[in-house]
Parts: structure tokens; sequence; C-alpha cells
């Protein structure tokens, strides 16, 4: 690795090998130098930003590029102290009640495979087993959405959906809501399957993302690709 990479990983740390192969030369870019000042000038400020700096690439630290079979694409973290842990949707173990896109995730997803996810909102075990989900912007102020907006991680976060477009084969891009649609222009539909719907949010999940059956489309054309479907299901929290 060259030593830029190696300062920016001071803070920008991704410890994955899979995903560090493919990104130290973006983590090197003039752009990430900026944001990751801008971010050292925020925290400096006593600023609260989340997720915590560790968890900023959780879901790629969680998902090997080699194992990605399914990408949920979000808008940004949670602003809410304890909530955002780097994967989009996802909270930390322990919050209720969950947030409301992610309660409208669960009647989805109840309704489309007679799941209930209703005891947990950490996602890390979808994570495991191939689904990337990561926000387009992977910071956020406390109490201030899309406050990171437009300072660089749109940029960073395309790389990574075009690294998958052009590497792998039969992905399935799940792109709810018109921010997370926008980066379908970088996705090969001949060569990936496309999911789009309304976000889950309260605003606009009465649009079309109920009655989506996002989660058995997805596993359906999986098993046509012959890849293993996504068990959906989330496990009890171990005491």
């Amino acid at each position: 690795m060259n030593s830029c990479y190696n300062i920016i990983m001071l803070k920008f740390k991704i410890s994955n090998p899979s995903w560090a192969s493919k990104l130290s030369d973006e983590l090197c870019q003039e752009y990430m130098i900026n944001l990751q000042t801008f971010l050292n000038d925020e925290l400096k400020h006593q600023k609260n930003i989340y997720p915590p700096s560790h968890l900023l690439f959780n879901a790629l630290e969680l998902t090997p590029f080699e194992e990605i079979k399914v990408v949920i694409l979000g808008q940004d973290p949670y602003p809410t102290r304890h909530h955002a842990h780097g994967l989009a949707f996802s909270v930390q173990d322990g919050i209720f009640p969950l947030p409301k896109s992610l309660k409208n995730i669960n009647i989805e997803l109840m309704s489309d495979l007679g799941i209930d996810n209703a005891h947990r909102g950490n996602l890390e075990e979808w994570a495991k087993q191939g689904v990337l989900m990561i926000n387009s912007v992977l910071s956020v102020e406390e109490g201030r959405t899309n406050s990171h907006k437009n300072i660089g991680w749109e940029r960073f976060t395309d790389k990574i959906i075009k690294i998958v477009n052009d590497a792998c084969q039969n992905v399935v891009f799940i792109l709810w809501g018109a921010n997370a649609q926008k980066k379908g222009s970088f996705i090969d539909s001949k060569k990936h399957h496309i999911i789009t719907s309304a976000h889950p949010s309260p605003l606009s999940a009465y649009r079309d993302f109920f009655g989506s059956r996002v989660f058995s489309k997805t596993n359906d054309y999986l098993k046509q690709h012959h890849k293993k479907e996504i068990n959906w299901q989330l496990s009890k929290i171990q005491k």
C-alpha cells in the first residue's frame, strides 16, 4: 500500500482486505482527503457524528466483496445516538421502538414471507449472508438528517456501486426511493437484477413499497442463478 493510503487509514480504516485492495486508490483521492478533514474539523468543534468513526465502513467490513449477492441502498445514517452502526436501515441491538422505516420494512417482510422481525433491528445477520447494506452518505451530524450530503460521500459510494456492477454477476440491487434510484445509472440490468420501489419511510411507503414483495423476488432471482437464498429471519438476541 502506498503512503497516501496509510495516512487516510488513520481515520478511514477499511480492514476487510477484499475491499481495501479495491478502494485504496480511491481513499487517496483529494475529495476523500477533504472529506476526512471536514469530519476532523466537525469533531474538533465537539459535534456528535454518527456512526462512530470505527463503524463508518461497517457495511464493507461485514460483507466481503466476493460474497455479495444483494445490495440495499439507503440515504444516510440515523441521526440519533446509539442508532447508526454503519449498515443502511439497521440499528444497534437494544434500540426500541424501531425507526419507522425499519418498522415498514418488517411489515412488508411479514406480508411477503410471513417473517416477523419486530423483535430486533440489527440487520448484521443479513450482511453476513452477502447483503451489502450501504448508505449513499456514510456519516451524519446528530439530529440533522442529510447534514453531510454533498461533502464527498456520494462519489465514494458511486465508486462502490460501479465496482460491484463491473466485477460481479447476478447481484440483486434494491433501490428504495429517488436517491437510491439515481445510482441505478451505474448498474447494468443485463448482468444484474434491479428492484425499485418507493422508500419505506412513512411519507412514501404507501405508494408502492408495500406490496412490492422485494424479499421473495430477491430470493427467487438468487435461486434462479444457483445462489443460496437469503434467510431474512433474524435470530433472538442472545442474553
